[in-house]
């Protein structure tokens, strides 16, 4: 089990005890990207004699991918789960997930249906690959967009992608993909990931029975603009290496500016909305 972190705050107290009621044997590998708000020492101090608990400090935001391909390289186990800090795991999630790999051998990543407070679902547990033309319809409000209209399925279906929030691999299958492609700093590296499983001509499968809270930016909401420039830069990513638009000079010029005007009219509303948090907080 994986979790990345960075000042994610009080969830990850959480989550990592969740991790630990889990009925699973494994073991927690906490890496922290240069959290300055000491949780994750106090965590490591009050779990001080807990055996399956490994916390890794790197001292510097490394970035999401690189974060969870360093963990992986001391990881011990034949699954790799990687979570997010704000996710609460129930104690049978990964015995569930499992099962779905033991049943499916062609299985690459398993994701889970990760919900809201009241219950829920993200739409973005259930996606399709972000190319040009669905990407423009998330844009403009859409339909047919990068996430799957409909309800979220309530079983075991087939999907181009799952929400990197919470994602089980194989370990033999994670090594062969090379990880994380590190080239991503946050944000869009869970499609890569995604996209290069089915390539290898594995399967990519969404458990629509297994729901998990997801509190969702414990870390982005401290600082939303430098979280949203790398979520467009990881869409100029992906769009590059895997759309085939993006061969064409013209289309791939009209889709950075479209990116990057689209983030800079983001910025004003996210500064405002940060200033009404800091002047709420006591």
């Amino acid at each position: 089990m994986i979790v990345v972190c960075a000042d994610s705050g009080s969830s990850l107290r959480d989550c990592a005890q969740r991790v630990l009621e889990s009925v699973v044997p494994l073991e927690l590998i906490l890496i922290d990207n240069g959290s300055t708000d000491g949780v994750p020492q106090s965590i490591e101090s009050a779990h001080a004699d807990e055996p399956r608990l490994k916390v890794i400090y790197n001292h510097a935001n490394l970035g999401f991918g690189p974060a969870v391909n360093r963990a992986a390289a001391v990881a011990k186990g034949e699954h790799l789960l990687v979570l997010n800090p704000d996710c609460l795991l129930e104690p049978d999630t990964l015995t569930r997930m499992l099962d779905v790999i033991d049943e499916h051998p062609q299985a690459g990543i398993v994701g889970a249906v990760v919900c809201a407070a009241d219950g829920t679902p993200d739409p973005a547990s259930y996606r399709r690959d972000p190319l040009l033309r669905p990407a423009l319809a998330t844009l403009l409000g859409a339909r047919g967009g990068m996430n799957i209209d409909g309800d979220v399925p309530a079983s075991v279906v087939t999907a181009e992608a799952v929400s990197g929030a919470l994602m089980l691999l194989p370990r033999k299958v994670f090594e062969q993909l090379g990880g994380f492609d590190e080239a991503y700093f946050l944000h869009c590296e869970d499609l890569d990931l995604c996209r290069r499983a089915r390539d290898a001509g594995y399967s990519v499968l969404l458990a629509g029975d297994v729901r998990v809270l997801h509190g969702k930016g414990g870390s982005s909401r401290h600082r939303p603009v430098f979280v949203s420039r790398h979520k467009h830069r990881g869409m100029w990513r992906w769009f590059r290496k895997f759309d085939p638009a993006a061969r064409n000079p013209l289309v791939a010029g009209v889709v950075w500016l479209g990116i990057w005007a689209h983030f800079a009219l983001q910025v004003p509303g996210q500064l405002r909305r940060l200033s009404r948090a800091r002047r709420r907080t006591p």
